[in-house]
């Protein structure tokens, strides 16, 4: 096999990819790919909405847990990130309970809030809902 000669030159940097649009995008790339939108983000308060579409839902057309776990993981994160006054953080438990479904074409809104601020564990209550609008 043939290998071109090295010149001892680096090879041309990568285009430049298009600026972020938007505050998800920035801090959370897998909620943004499904559409999550974050509305506030502060130590007392995380939240955004997202409208449910094929991507986010089981065969069934019901919101995947999956989903909703990332939701709760990716808010709580951020909230205790900065808490915790920027440091690293890491979870040590995920509970669930979905006590109603969210379905193909639903809007739910989502809100992390701290329970409990300690040194090294952060609890944290999300509330994912779907607001009817009337």
């Amino acid at each position: 096999m043939n290998q071109p000669p090295r010149s001892g030159r680096h090879p041309p940097p990568p285009p430049e990819a298009e600026a972020p649009t938007s505050k998800t995008e920035i801090l959370d790339a897998p909620l943004h790919t499904l559409g999550f939108e974050i509305d506030e983000l502060s130590a007392q308060r995380v939240s955004g909405h997202l409208l449910i579409t094929a991507k986010c839902c089981q065969p069934f057309r019901v919101l995947h847990g999956g989903v909703s776990a990332l939701i709760a993981e990716a808010l709580a994160s951020m909230g205790a990130h900065i808490a915790s006054g920027f440091n690293r953080v890491a979870g040590i438990q995920l509970t669930i309970n979905h006590l109603k479904s969210a379905v193909l074409g639903d809007f739910i809104v989502a809100e992390a809030m701290p329970v409990n601020v300690g040194k090294s564990i952060q609890v944290s209550l999300l509330v994912c809902s779907s607001p009817k609008i009337t």
